[in-house]
Formats: C-alpha cells, structure tokens, sequence
C-alpha cells in the first residue's frame, strides 16, 4: 500500500506547519511553554505572485520553491521537518465499516479493496492511507475506518517543493482537517466546552470562502461561498484610483485610507460579506433538519476587518466570534502586536498542521 505522507502518522520532533494558498504561504512552529501549554514559536506570511498556485496546482515550481525558500528565512526557524497539506478539492475521504481485530495486514488488504470500489481511477495512481476511527456505532463488531486517498502526482507536487526548499516533508495532511484541529481550541471555550454545539466555520480566502459546519470534532455538512477578500480590495483601488497592490497593503493595515473608507467601502463589503455567508447557511438548512446553528467563527484574511464579526452576527442572527488561533498561547516577545493582530486570523490551517507535533 503507499504510504499518504502520512495522513495519520504523527511526529513528535520539531515540527513547521505549512499551509500553501493560491496568494501566499504561511508557516507556523509551535513549542511548550513554561506553564505547559502551547506557545508561538515563528510564524511569517509570503506573498505569491497571481497564477503560480492555481486551483491547487503548483504552476511555477521553482518560484514557489524560492518563495518557500523566503518564507522559512523570513521567520527564523532552523526547523526542516514540515507537515503540509493538500486542498479537500485534491483528497476523496470515506468512511468504511470492517471487521474490528483484522491484523494491520488484513487491514490493508481490506481498505484497498473498499478503495477500489470507491476511488474511480487506478489504485497504481493513488497515495492511500486509514485511520481506524473506533467501533461503528451502527454495526457490532466493526470498526469506522477513514480512507484518504489523492493522485500521487498532487502529493508528490507538495513534497517535492519542500524538499526543493531544504526541508523534510513528513506528513501530508488535508487542509479542512489542519483547520478543524486548530479551531477546536476555539470551540473548547464555548458554552459547555462546545459539547454538541453546532458550529459553523467560515474560512474566508482571496477569492472564496469555505463553509464547514462541525459538531464534536466531526464535520457534518462543507460548502464553498464565492466571496472573498480579493472583493474588497478591488473596490478599494476602483474608488481611490490605486493600484491593487497598494489596495491590499492598505486593506490589511487599515493605515493611509481617506476618512469616508468604513462606512463607503468597507461596510458595504461587510454587509455583503455576511449576506453570502447567510445564505451558504441557509443551503445547509434546507439540505439537512438542521435550522440554526450554535455559533458562527470567522477565519481566514479577511476575518481581521474592523466589524467584520458584528456585521455577520447581524445577518445571520447567530452569534459570531473571531477565530485568534494563537489565543492562550504564550507568544514571543519579539513579535509585533500589530502585526499579530493583522495576521493572526490567516494561520488556522498553518496552525492546524504545526499542532500534529502534539498528537499522541
């Protein structure tokens, strides 16, 4: 069977957590700090130019390679082992009932078997992988077992770009996973530690925003939103007549924008931005005989916009919250609080990925 990076594995060395966007690459390391818990080590962001990433693909290897290259300068870390992970687009991911005490080897032969059935192009194609969840709770005497599988080429694209870079690729994880681990933490802090609460995540990117609705760990329903950051950057450079690099620059700082800004732009985009997000709700309460949801976290470049958590809240009625995903962290003291501030609410996948140091 080959190996998936591993989708599974886990690793308890020094860890980089990697998350490679179609506009930037963001690294996050992750440590213990002095009273237990997780601390920030180094987290940096580098910009990629339009067209090197295109719908998952690496278009241009070597500069992707070199900007990955940057990235690891930038933030100062001499780690090399790295988890990456691929877009959910690029991994079919089932769930299969089997006999619970088959042998590791009876395992395999019975999870590629499920596969091949599954999985419509040839198994000599595919990097496969499983993790045995637990007992069904549907049949006695079987195990949930999860199968991800992804062409090889899509994981040997991302493994060979880290290794282009100096670095040790040693799991391969899929994107929507990273960013379910690190926003548990944020959902641990809700009423009743978020026990069966229904919580819709939104990770609002350049050009779309993905939905996950996740209730104890486990996502029940996905959609992706057409709406997206890169929306409002345009409408910023059309109505003060700059160029779409000094519209980002300036959406992201706040800093150097006439005083007519939030209530001409940006809450129009606001207001927007909420109503798609409503309505990616509303597409899941009409698929499923669910009609709320418990509470609503924003992630994702854009969740950092001034109002960005009120102006949800009040389009879709449900309580809405950032989603920091270094909150309770101990951070280094040489990281600018405003920059942390601007950042923060890109590194969830990153951060995702930098938590699998941890996993038993």
């Amino acid at each position: 069977m080959t190996a998936f990076g591993s989708l599974f594995s886990r690793e308890p060395a020094p860890l980089l957590g990697i998350d490679i966007s179609s506009t930037t690459l963001k690294l996050v390391e992750l440590g213990r700090g002095r009273n237990g818990g997780y601390a920030l080590l180094h987290c940096a962001i580098e910009p990629l130019d339009k067209g090197w990433i295109a719908e998952g693909n690496i278009e241009k290897f070597d500069e992707v390679a070199e900007a990955l290259r940057r990235l690891v300068r930038k933030a100062g870390t001499k780690t090399k082992n790295v988890a990456l992970a691929l877009p959910g687009s690029a991994v079919i991911t089932r769930k299969v009932s089997l006999p619970a005490g088959l042998t590791e080897d009876e395992l395999e032969v019975q999870v590629e078997a499920e596969a091949a059935q599954l999985i419509p192009f040839p198994l000599s194609e595919v990097a496969l992988d499983f993790c045995v969840i637990g007992p069904s709770a549907t049949a006695p005497g079987y195990n949930e077992v999860l199968v991800a599988a992804s062409r090889k080429e899509k994981v040997s694209d991302r493994q060979g770009l880290a290794e282009a870079a100096g670095l040790n690729p040693v799991i391969m994880d899929v994107e929507s996973y990273a960013s379910r681990l690190a926003a548990r933490r944020a959902i641990e802090r809700l009423p009743n530690q978020g026990n069966n609460l229904l919580v819709a995540l939104f990770e609002i990117g350049s050009q779309s925003t993905g939905l996950q609705v996740i209730r104890n760990d486990e996502m029940i329903y996905e959609r992706d939103q057409p709406v997206g950051g890169a929306a409002l950057t345009q409408v910023i450079a059309r109505q003060y007549g700059i160029s779409l690099e000094e519209a980002e620059q300036k959406k992201k700082t706040g800093n150097g924008l006439p005083a007519d800004y939030p209530q001409t732009v940006l809450q129009p985009f606001l207001d927007t931005l909420g109503q798609e997000l409503g309505r990616a709700l509303q597409f899941f309460f009409t698929s499923t005989p669910h009609n709320k949801v418990d509470h609503i976290l924003l992630s994702g470049g854009a969740a950092s916009l001034p109002g960005v958590a009120e102006a949800v809240m009040t389009q879709t009625g449900f309580a809405t919250s950032v989603l920091n995903p270094f909150e309770g962290m101990t951070l280094p003291p040489n990281l600018p609080a405003a920059r942390l501030a601007m950042e923060a609410t890109s590194y969830l996948v990153a951060t995702g990925l930098a938590l699998r140091r941890f996993m038993p």
